[in-house]
């Protein structure tokens, strides 16, 4: 249950590409920095909804990390019987070719049947997270203008900082005021990304959704 909780957080946190350091509208110079999705990922909002989503698909959840342990013991003999195949002397290249092509099937399958427990968990924290997103941009604007920035960095664009400088804590307060509470249950119709489209270019975190990868890949030597 928690490796399905987290990557939850991991496929939601991503909707239309955007950048949030344009909204820096300062009184005075100072740089800082905030985590778009640090901020979303504390928000009293999200924070309520994931565990709604738990509590609501706890049978799906239970049932694709119940699969996802009996997948992966399914898969370490054909992963081992390859390795010591690959390092025998000797070894025939097509016969590895063949098996390290059936583990990969095998795999793809499993991530096809993992991804189908938690479609409608995944779904719903889409749906989520989208509501917050709507609102990341006002957040970040009014954060930045009573922080006085001019200008609003992402963590990986900074080599160091003074923890003074983060200010991922007073924009998720932000969220917290523009944002109290998000539903989990999708409009009839509703398709990942919506959200933005109808509120126009929002801000947000990352690239387009998608649906995380649930299955560990084991090595098949390729």
């Amino acid at each position: 249950m928690k490796t399905i909780s987290k990557l939850f957080l991991a496929a939601a946190l991503v909707a239309p590409a955007a950048t949030v350091a344009t909204t820096a509208q300062a009184q005075v110079n100072g740089v800082a920095v905030a985590d778009p999705q640090g901020a979303i990922a504390g928000s009293r909002a999200w924070t309520a909804a994931r565990q709604q989503i738990e509590t609501t698909y706890k049978a799906q959840l239970d049932q694709a990390e119940t699969r996802r342990t009996a997948l992966g013991r399914e898969l370490q003999p054909l992963v081992d019987a390859f390795q010591t195949a690959r390092a025998a002397p000797n070894a025939n290249e097509a016969s590895l070719r063949t098996q390290a092509q059936a583990i990969q099937t095998r795999q793809q399958a499993a991530e096809q049947e993992l991804a189908r427990l938690t479609q409608p968990a995944v779904r719903a924290q889409t749906y989520a997270v989208e509501q917050i997103q709507a609102r990341l941009g006002e957040a970040v604007q009014n954060a930045v203008r009573a922080k006085n920035v001019s200008l609003l960095v992402s963590p990986q664009a900074v080599l160091f900082m003074q923890p003074t400088a983060d200010i991922t804590s007073a924009v998720t307060a932000e969220l917290d005021k523009l944002v109290p509470t998000v539903s989990i249950t999708p409009p009839a119709g509703w398709q990942p990304g919506q959200q933005g489209q109808q509120q126009g270019a929002a801000p947000a975190a990352a690239p387009a959704a998608t649906a995380p990868a649930p299955a560990r890949r084991q090595n098949s030597g390729r």
